[in-house]
């Protein structure tokens, strides 16, 4: 979902607690670019092995702004915010924007600090620790991802300029709550979070750990996979779960697009391209 603040406060009280979530933008660019480049037009032009760093190189010579999906490869964060994802980072915008989003969230988690931002979050909400097991999906497999050096990386938060001014803003604000929380306090949460995460995983996946597509058996836990390739790690479920958590590490395990169908979602366009993807490619 693209936030539109407007349209979601029509659909909760006014109370509503807000928080969100970010990924460092070098990052979020080389899974974007990896996961979404064939379905992106003016990618299809780059040519090589090496195509997120030849991208980088001289962004300019490939991207058009408004073209078809550009908008997975620029600034992916502020465009999911709902603001504009083509201005520049000194832009008077892009600061009014991240003081809006300031104004609105409660709390912004980042991706690369996950379970202290659960940690955070189970305070903000006044939640257990039991509310807060979590397994990783949609991992992808390490020969699939490609290496940021210093200088791609340094490359690609440029490009994503208005992103990283946005996440390094809220990097900032985080820290202050961890800080507030304080320290002790959180890394001993942490270590909480991790033994009962572990207790989780080993009551719930064979094997203990996730697996490549091709070696899941239950084809409603297989992960939707990038056009081409089966790069998406997903799990097993084990066999001889007590009854009475069965029903609870299949949904922990579940994929998203499973998940949102049930859940009611009507996601017949997603299905049809799925279908083509697997046809086609």
């Amino acid at each position: 979902m693209r936030f539109n603040g407007h349209e979601v406060a029509k659909l909760l009280p006014a109370d509503a607690a807000y928080f969100t979530i970010l990924r460092d933008p070098a990052e979020l660019f080389e899974s974007s670019f990896h996961y979404y480049s064939r379905a992106i037009p003016f990618t299809w032009g780059i040519h090589g092995d090496g195509k997120l760093a030849e991208f980088l190189r001289e962004p300019m010579n490939y991207y058009t702004p408004g073209s078809y999906n550009s908008f997975y490869l620029k600034n992916l964060l502020f465009f999911d915010f709902g603001f504009d994802n083509n201005l520049e980072p000194d832009h008077p915008l892009v600061e009014r924007g991240i003081q809006t989003l300031s104004q609105r969230f409660q709390l912004v988690l980042m991706a690369e600090h996950f379970e202290e931002s659960l940690i955070l979050l189970k305070d903000t909400l006044c939640w257990t620790m039991e509310d807060m097991l979590f397994f990783k999906l949609n991992a992808r497999k390490d020969s699939s991802v490609s290496r940021l050096t210093p200088e791609l990386r340094a490359k690609a938060r440029e490009w994503n300029g208005a992103d990283w001014r946005l996440y390094q803003h809220f990097n900032a604000t985080f820290w202050a709550k961890v800080e507030a929380y304080g320290w002790t306090r959180m890394e001993q949460e942490v270590k909480e979070l991790r033994r009962r995460n572990a207790e989780m995983a080993a009551m719930c996946i064979e094997g203990g750990g996730a697996v490549e597509a091709g070696l899941i058996r239950d084809t409603d836990l297989l992960p939707w996979q990038p056009v081409g390739e089966n790069s998406i790690l997903g799990y097993n479920l084990r066999k001889n779960i007590d009854p009475k958590y069965r029903e609870l590490c299949r949904k922990m395990l579940t994929p998203e697009i499973q998940y949102l169908s049930e859940l009611g979602v009507n996601l017949w366009l997603t299905r049809l391209w799925g279908w083509l993807k697997d046809t086609i490619f």
